[in-house]
């Protein structure tokens, strides 16, 4: 998914940059008003980066001589919606080019907005869509972490297909076959994701189900239902 230095255009740079800087604002403005309210949820926002930091560092080499890697943005999402979630993905994403020559500076507005924004927008929709349902917390986990890799997947092989559009078919061409590349490995790979936040996110609940409850991820209702805790049983009339 990091699209590494001097590989896109400067034109496309400069695009993606222009549509990345906005969220990274709103999110620090945001981040500042959340931890004048309680510095509590820093412990928790440490966690999430430190979750999409190591996450998308995992780099796989793909059958089809590309690479994929989880993308760890579907707890912060959840926890902190997307403008918070942008500001980590940034900070990550920067370390990571910095450090780990895992993508670069000019390229980090095109991973912001496949990683950091995009793909964690989408996921928070499906959160939206989720939480006040039958559906259980966990699914609701899976189907959000899930859902957010492979749409940062769709997203990225959209920006490489409009900065590099076939010369047969153009920018559809260009994006089936970059998305096919990375669909071999992505599919089962954000399915993989889905099933270790789901796990990662009960460990949370049973350690700190308080701070879950006081973001207003989920409700103690539901959040007792999915420990089944006493309190969680259908009361007798």
């Amino acid at each position: 998914m990091h699209i590494m230095e001097g590989f896109l255009p400067w034109q496309w740079c400069l695009v993606w940059w222009i549509i990345a800087i906005p969220f990274i604002v709103m999110g620090v403005l945001e981040l500042r008003k959340l931890l004048k309210q309680d510095r509590e949820y820093l412990p928790l926002l440490g966690v999430c980066g430190a979750f999409i930091f190591i996450l998308s560092a995992l780099k796989l080499p793909s059958v089809t001589g590309s690479c994929s890697h989880p993308t760890g943005t579907g707890l912060s999402v959840m926890c902190f919606k997307p403008y918070i979630t942008a500001v980590i993905g940034f900070v990550v994403l920067l370390f990571q080019a910095l450090l780990l020559a895992h993508g670069g500076l000019s390229t980090l507005g095109a991973n912001m907005v496949s990683m950091a924004i995009g793909g964690p927008i989408v996921g928070y929709l499906v959160y939206k869509l989720l939480k006040n349902t039958s559906v259980n917390i966990f699914v609701t986990v899976f189907c959000v972490a899930a859902v957010a890799d492979i749409i940062t997947y769709v997203i990225t092989s959209f920006e490489l297909a409009v900065a590099y559009p076939a010369a047969v078919g153009g920018i559809a061409a260009s994006f089936g076959a970059f998305f096919a590349i990375f669909a071999i490995t992505q599919v089962p790979l954000s399915i993989l994701e889905g099933l270790v936040l789901a796990l990662v996110f009960k460990y949370i609940l049973e350690l700190k189900p308080d701070v879950i409850e006081k973001l207003g991820v989920f409700s103690k209702e539901q959040i007792d239902k999915a420990l089944g805790t006493p309190d969680a049983a259908p009361k007798k009339v």
